[in-house]
Parts: structure tokens; C-alpha cells; sequence
């Protein structure tokens, strides 16, 4: 298990002091797919970097199994690093090296017999879907070609941590999804732990079972990654789940009244609920946007109403809407003001 107990991050710059990380504090449980999600600068991978102690926390600790990696020693970090390892957006292979000779770096650094460690390399390349590609060099291989060898190498040592720093931010969406199905694949037949750090909330739905949203170095939101798309409580994470429509609610005018409902299951989004609600209720409901998604086997997704007429009427819409199985409501606007948390 891993957990972060207040940890904050400052740097020194040209321009003063930065707070990178401020006060997070998030538990991992062994064999999680976690997910830390959020906007370019809010601290997601100076935060990984502390997890594997690439950075030392300004405040707070950073604990494997109860064992506070700040207090190790540079010998104990570099045999902690064997145990938690990281891939990257720019794979960091060795140009000059083949594939084979790739995954063998990690085993040549913690002396593992010559013979052992090709077995094992090969068996990793195996895994990964490449062992036609031993004594290829980086340069030969695609993006995804050359993750998945990273992705060897970094299994190399027999880690329990996995950390995915943007991994997949390089790739086309049908590698990303290769990728990310093989990560989850690797996650099940070892129980390994992994940490997904993205800007891509697809990526988040994709693999992860849980995630926490950072916002300007703190965190505002966690938990299941089911519950967050279905409700998602702060502006940082309607942002990240819901950017479809983000700029279409700003842009209303004053006077609107906007629920959104969220769908937490296939069989409710198959249904005429607006036509329904129409012919039962009478609230002739406008849709401004819609989407739907897929986490594991069952599908989310939303629509945006504008709601004419008075408070009632929209009192009267999220009630009947509420009612239905597997539908959430959330109330976006009211008179031209956001819902406030």
C-alpha cells in the first residue's frame, strides 16, 4: 500500500517561490489502477516524481507498506526503485541499444545472472507482444512498439508499482487503447500496483478503478472512478468529465435554467426520457449537448436540458428524472448562476 500523508512540493525560481504540491494526502491500495488526472500545471507529475522519490517532498512522507521512503538512504532508494518503477511519454529507451539489450539494463544494474537475465527479457518481450523484436533498435519500432518495450523493461525487476507518467499522451487513440489494455492485462495477472498519471479523462475511464482530480497542487475530488463521472462535485472535475459542454453553460444567457442528467448505466440511456417527461410532465425540455461513454462493461454518458419556465418547473423535472433507475441529476444553472458546491 502506498500512501501520501501532506505532502507539499515547493521550488525555487527566477520569479519566487512555487507551490507545486500542497497538503495531498491519498491512499493506494495494493493492486489499484489509480489515476491522478488533472490540467497542465496542477502539480500531476511532480507528484509521481515524489512517489519514487525523483523529488524529495518539501513537507510530509511518502510511505511503502508503512516504511516512510523519505528516511531511506541512497543505496535503499535505488533498491526501492527496483520495486517501483516508471514509463514515460517519450518511452526514455537507449537509441544505440536493441530491444532485448533495452530490457536487460535493469537486470545487468542488480547483477542478475547473464543467462537468467536473457530468459527473462525474452519472456518480457513475450508478454509485451514483441518477441520478433529482440535485436531491433528503438528507431525501427512505432510509438507503441517502442512503449511496450519500455513497458518491459520497467517489469524487468519484478516490480510492485508500476508509475505511468503520460504514457500514453504520445500515441494515436487505437495504440493508446492497445497500451492501456495491455497495462491492464499485466495489472490482473500479477497484481501489480499501478498509478496513471494523464491529462485524458478517457485514459482514466478506460483502466482505472479509482482517481484523484489535482487542481493548482491540492486535491478536490477522489474516489471510484464510476462515481465521479456520475457525479461530479467541483468545477475542476465537471471540467475534465464533461469538457464537451463546459463552454456551452458559460456561454447561456442569463435567465437559463440548466440541469444536466447523468446516466449510470446502459439500460436507463436506452430509454425516451425526454419524451416521456414531455408527455407525463409537460417540461418541454431542450437539449444543448450530449455524449455517452464506456467504463468496463457499462456504458455512461449525459445529456444538457435547458429547462423553461419557472423554478418549479425545474424543481419538477429533477424530481422526475431522479426517479428513474440508474439516472443522476445535477443542477448546472438556475437563473444564470452556477451550482454552488
Amino acid at each position: 500500500m502506498i500512501e501520501l500523508r501532506n505532502l507539499s512540493k515547493s521550488f525555487v525560481t527566477t520569479d519566487g517561490p512555487v507551490e507545486a504540491l500542497r497538503g495531498v494526502s491519498l491512499t493506494i491500495h495494493d493492486g489499484d489502477i489509480y489515476g491522478i488526472i488533472g490540467m497542465s500545471g496542477a502539480g500531476k507529475s511532480t507528484l509521481v516524481r515524489c512517489i519514487n522519490m525523483l523529488e524529495k517532498p518539501t513537507e510530509g512522507s511518502v510511505l511503502l507498506d508503512g516504511t516512510d521512503l523519505g528516511s531511506l538512504n541512497e543505496k535503499e532508494i535505488r533498491e526501492m526503485r527496483r520495486n517501483v518503477t516508471m514509463i514515460f511519454q517519450s518511452f526514455n529507451l537507449l537509441m544505440q541499444s536493441t530491444c532485448l539489450q533495452n530490457v536487460l539494463f535493469p537486470l545487468k544494474l542488480a547483477k542478475v545472472p547473464r543467462e537468467e537475465a536473457v530468459r527473462r527479457a525474452r519472456d518480457l518481450l513475450k508478454t509485451v507482444g514483441l518477441p520478433d523484436k529482440e535485436n531491433a533498435y528503438p528507431a525501427q519500432l512505432s510509438g507503441g512498439q517502442q512503449q511496450r518495450v519500455a513497458i518491459a523493461r520497467a517489469l524487468a525487476t519484478n516490480p510492485r508499482v508500476l508509475l505511468c507518467d503520460e504514457a500514453t499522451s504520445a500515441l494515436d487513440p487505437k495504440t493508446t487503447h492497445s497500451i492501456l489494455e495491455l497495462i491492464r492485462r499485466i495489472n490482473r495477472e500479477t497484481g501489480i500496483t499501478v498509478i496513471v498519471i494523464t491529462h485524458q479523462m478517457s485514459v482514466v475511464q478506460e483502466i482505472c478503478n479509482r482517481v484523484a482530480i489535482l487542481e493548482n497542487g491540492t486535491v478536490v475530488e477522489e474516489g471510484e472512478v464510476s462515481e465521479i463521472f456520475s457525479r461530479p462535485r467541483t468545477a475542476a472535475a465537471r471540467a475534465l468529465v464533461f469538457p464537451e459542454t463546459a463552454e456551452e453553460v458559460s456561454e447561456l444567457v442569463e435567465g437559463s435554467q440548466i440541469l444536466r442528467i447523468i446516466f449510470n448505466g446502459a439500460s436507463a440511456a436506452r430509454e425516451p426520457l425526454i419524451a416521456k417527461m414531455a408527455v407525463e410532465c409537460g417540461i418541454m425540455a431542450g437539449i444543448i449537448g450530449a455524449s455517452t461513454r464506456s467504463i468496463g462493461d457499462r456504458a455512461y454518458g449525459y445529456m444538457l436540458l435547458e429547462i423553461p419556465g419557472t423554478p418549479e418547473d425545474l424543481a419538477r423535472a429533477v424530481t422526475y428524472l431522479s426517479g428513474i433507475p440508474d439516472i443522476v441529476t445535477q443542477v448546472e444553472a438556475e437563473y444564470g448562476k452556477e451550482e454552488k458546491e
